[in-house]
């Protein structure tokens, strides 16, 4: 199996937001890596939603005072 074919910078950001070691990350199947890129990003689009709803809720409760 080739290594992914991806750049160093990419595999250094995947590797820190994943929690994965480099090594391990460029010998990874192609299909596994793209489930955890989608879990990874289903997870960070709750967190920006959860924060969203929450800047709005706060934004709601100055305005009433």
């Amino acid at each position: 199996m080739r290594p992914l074919q991806i750049s160093p910078e990419t595999a250094i950001t995947l590797s820190k937001q994943l929690g994965v070691p480099i090594e391990q990350l460029m010998h990874m199947p192609q299909h596994i890596l793209m489930q955890k890129i989608a879990a990874l990003a289903e997870t960070q689009q709750k967190d920006s939603s959860n924060d969203n709803e929450d800047k709005s809720q706060n934004n709601g409760s100055a305005e009433k005072l």
